[in-house]
């Protein structure tokens, strides 16, 4: 108790407080860079398991010049994009790690909304006269990652 009442114990109570709380923070935040370099489509592809998704993302004409997170995370707020980045980013990390990728990745209910919403919110000047009801990549089935590059038929 003598210790946390000298000057030099509270000293060293408050930087190891300070330091810890720095340390969280960058682990929470870390580097502008390394925040983009996480949200580039060349990260996401670092996992092999992307490595088809990245290839078709790459020849899918317009929708090339748009990276991943764009449809694949939530973009209305800022903390609720950072929160799914999170949970999807562990998500991925532990299915690599542990081996149990799928044979064919597909997207969960959630991810299906976040990409018809994303697909609704850059387009809806185009979508404003359709039925947003329905999934954009039922009619544009060379939006799907493994059907780009093809020509599809109803």
């Amino acid at each position: 108790m003598r210790f946390l009442t000298s000057s030099k114990g509270f000293i060293t109570i408050l930087s190891v407080v300070v330091i810890g709380l720095a340390v969280a923070a960058f682990l929470l935040f870390g580097p502008p860079q390394l925040l983009a370099l996480s949200e580039s489509p060349d990260f996401c592809a670092s996992c092999h398991v992307m490595e088809e998704q990245h290839t078709a993302w790459s020849h899918a004409g317009a929708h090339r010049r748009v990276r991943c997170v764009d449809c694949h995370l939530p973009n209305g707020n800022h903390v609720v994009h950072y929160v799914w980045k999170s949970i999807d980013g562990m998500k991925d990390v532990i299915s690599f790690n542990t081996g149990m990728v799928p044979e064919r990745i597909t997207l969960s209910s959630h991810g299906a909304k976040v990409v018809q919403s994303n697909c609704i919110r850059c387009h809806a000047e185009a979508v404003s006269k359709l039925d947003t009801t329905r999934q954009c990549w039922g009619c544009h089935r060379q939006l799907r990652h493994r059907m780009s590059g093809t020509v599809a038929t109803r």
